[in-house]
């Protein structure tokens, strides 16, 4: 937008080079123009300047919503290949059906294992 500039420092070379002053109202108006288009030629550039900043911050925040969508979203359509089987236990509740997939270290400890879904114990005594 430097050609704005250029332009209005034109206009004015011209306005000085026709000797044109403030001794007439013609003079004065020709001179108020020149000095209002230099105004808006600096503040096209302040504009276009901050408009760049601007687009420069959004195409970042773009870039890193981008990675944090990847980062959660990635092979959420699937969720079951998630888990390795050498890693979980696989247990259908008897109570509500739902399958649920377990560390084997809950096994060894000696309180009871309850379903997340329904809360009912999976594993219960025979004896009792």
């Amino acid at each position: 937008m430097s050609y704005l500039n250029e332009r209005v420092s034109y206009l004015r070379g011209l306005v000085e080079g026709l000797d044109v002053g403030e001794s007439t109202k013609e003079g004065k108006v020709i001179l108020a123009i020149v000095n209002v288009l230099e105004e808006m030629a600096d503040e096209i550039i302040d504009l276009e300047e901050s408009l760049d900043e601007t687009d420069e911050f959004v195409q970042s925040l773009d870039d890193d919503l981008a990675q944090i969508e990847e980062d959660i979203y990635e092979d959420d359509d699937d969720d079951e290949d998630d888990f390795d089987d050498d890693e979980y236990v696989e247990v259908e509740c008897p109570n509500c059906n739902e399958i649920i997939y377990f560390d084997p270290d809950v096994f060894t400890d000696e309180e009871p294992v309850t379903c997340p879904q329904c809360g009912e114990e999976l594993f219960k005594d025979d004896e009792e």
